[in-house]
């Protein structure tokens, strides 16, 4: 099986962006909720102070921009390395 590179990273880039925009509308209606699962990611590190409870535009798009890019070159990266690894036998 071989995959198809540009299909992979297209596929991760949409995926993540969709899921950094429920994330995104979760934290505006349910703040604390998603403070506790955030907290509970991070191996308990007190978000109290730096926690605001609502996106900024600015640093919800930077965001919403960069994790997209992510994962993108990550699904690229992933399937040319399969690609690779698979092709040798």
């Amino acid at each position: 099986m071989k995959f198809n590179e540009k299909a992979l990273a297209n596929a991760s880039g949409s995926f993540t962006a969709v899921l950094y925009l429920v994330c995104g509308f979760l934290v505006a209606i349910l703040p604390g909720f998603m403070k506790a699962i955030a907290k509970s990611w991070f191996h308990g590190i007190d978000l109290t102070e730096s926690w605001s409870g609502r996106a900024f535009p600015g640093n919800f798009f930077f965001g919403l921009i960069t994790a997209v890019l992510a994962a993108w070159l990550s699904g690229w990266f992933f399937a040319r390395v399969y690609n690779y690894f698979s092709a040798k036998k």
